[in-house]
């Protein structure tokens, strides 16, 4: 029974690792993103300092909402990499991809702030003229 569990694991990770080995870089390095910045905000949740739920704690529908967004995001990735298949172009995937990636990174310095890590100042001031923005537009 464990040569057969061993065997299935095995082709589970190795199926994995070849989809994962076949990905542009750019998704790659938006896929790490977006663990990232999930994992941050768990983070910042189980610490009760997130903005995204009542009382900043863990919330299963911000959670949720979390995941749905970052689905919403590789659709957006996948309808214009197929656009630009059709064009026989790159521009459109890579452009939604490099959006993507800065607005991840945006989000995963936000939660490592809410955390404690040290930023510099201009940095932070920079995070904060975005949140005013974002908040008033």
């Amino acid at each position: 029974m464990w040569d057969r569990m061993t065997k299935g694991m095995a082709a589970c990770i190795g199926a994995v690792m070849g989809l994962w080995c076949a990905l542009p870089a750019g998704v790659q390095t938006l896929a790490a993103f977006m663990a990232a910045d999930y994992a941050t905000g768990l983070v910042c949740a189980w610490r009760g300092v997130s903005h995204k739920s009542e009382g900043g704690t863990l919330s299963s529908k911000a959670g949720f909402d979390g995941l749905l967004r970052k689905g919403m995001m590789a659709l957006v990735v996948l309808i214009a990499w197929q656009l630009d298949r059709a064009m026989n172009a790159n521009a459109l995937h890579n452009a939604a991809v490099c959006f993507y990636i800065a607005n991840e990174g945006i989000s995963i310095l936000e939660n490592t702030a809410l955390l404690g890590v040290p930023w510099p100042k201009r940095l932070r001031d920079a995070l904060d003229v975005l949140g005013e923005r974002g908040e008033s537009e």
